[in-house]
């Protein structure tokens, strides 16, 4: 039996090859590809947001430490960098895409040809610029795609636009709307989390599943029901400070989410106490506190609109056939890849009430999950519609690196969009646009 990892080696050198072995003009004609929702079309452009892939942990370990029975594992990579795991899945979704897109006539199956044609803008981050990296070189192996960004450290205003200064937010209303949606009361997040709050508290203390388990506090260390509860407007870039048990058990569980699709031995996994089902039930903890902190209404809209506007203004370039101020690409491109972080899917959907099931986990964005829009062009009458997706690799295709192709593809969901979608699950690209444009705050766009 060969080994995924050998097979996705072989992979990226098969496809390198046949990319070198053809040329421009040996290429095979790009077919019309019918819209399984909208009719008979051709996909014209596509821009995918997506997450970073799998990095080592943010979080200060020895903060974490007080409230385990063990320490936490160490990782290869500084905090917060992606791994060569990480790179190679990241290289692994690359290869797919570009073999969905050629069956969906959009690319070539091979060759350099459309490499130029294809637009990389990473936020500054090690994780990020890497994660563009890897996804370039699965898209087109041996070709030059460039990936644009920031330098390290530097704040880019089309993914952190408050961390670069744009625009002026209200923190007193900001906090206000978070305050709305958990009834004034951040301790009535404790209760709403539970379940999922008292078995993270089991798997700290080293506890299997239906076996007995000694009391933190008993043991002689912090429980994570100890950490207080508040709400206050933020300082600096912060919009609100929400502290509660929730948030340090969000940043717990996502560790653990970050061992398992590292491929880490399971005996690192939760102290070996985590399985594939006890980590979806943790993984609640952190998309619930992704809902407050990034998908309320006033913070998603002003953190979301750089890109939202930068994205419908590249699209609508297209539509338009000509160059236009305000995009991201040059005309003529067809793929516009946006790599960012959990915040910027978290902030969008928020913005435009965009919700999806994948895995068996609802509205989580684990590394190199992706929003996906796609441009279809009709041609009877002619005409333009968008369809939305939400993609990203299985909690085991990340962590046994299993390749990607059209047989074996990646989790993969139509997302409707309140405001524009049809029964088809299509938007009209006119709908679309001003679906979008009406959550567009300009005062927060560079």
């Amino acid at each position: 039996m060969i080994h995924p990892r050998f097979r996705v080696v072989t992979s990226i050198a098969l496809l390198s090859a046949l990319s070198m072995g053809s040329s421009a003009k040996g290429q095979v004609a790009k077919p019309v590809v019918a819209d399984p929702n909208h009719g008979e079309g051709r996909l014209k452009f596509v821009v995918i947001v997506t997450r970073h892939g799998v990095r080592s942990p943010t979080a200060k370990t020895d903060q974490l430490n007080e409230y385990s029975r063990q320490p936490w594992p160490k990782w290869s990579v500084p905090p917060g960098y992606l791994t060569e795991h990480g790179a190679q899945l990241m290289t692994i979704f690359g290869i797919y895409d570009r073999i969905q897109f050629a069956s969906q006539g959009l690319l070539s199956p091979t060759g350099c040809a459309d490499a130029e044609h294809i637009r990389i803008i990473a936020d500054s981050d090690q994780r990020t610029r890497e994660t563009g990296k890897a996804l370039a070189t699965g898209l087109a192996p041996g070709c030059k795609i460039d990936v644009t960004a920031l330098p390290e450290g530097t704040a880019d205003p089309l993914f952190h636009s408050l961390g670069a200064g744009v625009g002026e937010p209200d923190k007193m209303l900001a906090t206000a709307a978070v305050s709305g949606r958990i009834g004034g009361n951040p301790k009535s997040l404790i209760e709403a989390y539970r379940p999922q709050l008292q078995t993270l508290e089991r798997v700290l203390q080293g506890c299997d599943p239906g076996v007995a388990c000694a009391d933190a506090n008993e043991a002689g260390r912090p429980s994570i029901f100890d950490i207080p509860s508040s709400i206050a407007p933020g300082q600096g870039d912060h919009l609100v400070e929400l502290r509660s048990p929730l948030g340090t058990a969000s940043t717990m569980a996502e560790n653990i989410l970050l061992e398992y699709t590292e491929g880490m031995d399971t005996a690192n996994v939760g102290w070996g106490h985590v399985d594939v089902h006890r980590l979806r039930e943790l993984v609640q903890l952190h998309t619930g506190n992704e809902d407050i902190s990034g998908r309320t209404s006033y913070i998603a809209r002003i953190q979301s609109s750089a890109l939202l506007f930068h994205i419908v203004q590249s699209m609508d370039q297209v539509t338009k056939d000509r160059a236009m101020k305000g995009t991201l690409t040059k005309a003529g491109d067809r793929i516009l890849i946006l790599v960012g972080h959990d915040t910027n899917l978290a902030n969008i959907s928020g913005a435009l009430s965009l919700s999806w099931i994948i895995d068996g986990r609802r509205d989580d964005t684990p590394p190199g999950g992706a929003l996906v829009f796609e441009l279809w062009e009709s041609q009877d009458p002619a005409s333009y519609s968008v369809r939305v997706y939400y993609t990203a690799q299985t909690l085991d295709q990340m962590r046994n690196s299993l390749p990607l192709t059209l047989d074996d593809p990646p989790e993969r969901v139509p997302v409707f969009v309140p405001g524009c979608s049809r029964a088809n699950m299509s938007c009209d690209w006119s709908a679309f646009q001003a679906t979008v444009q009406r959550e567009i705050d300009s005062a927060f766009v560079n």
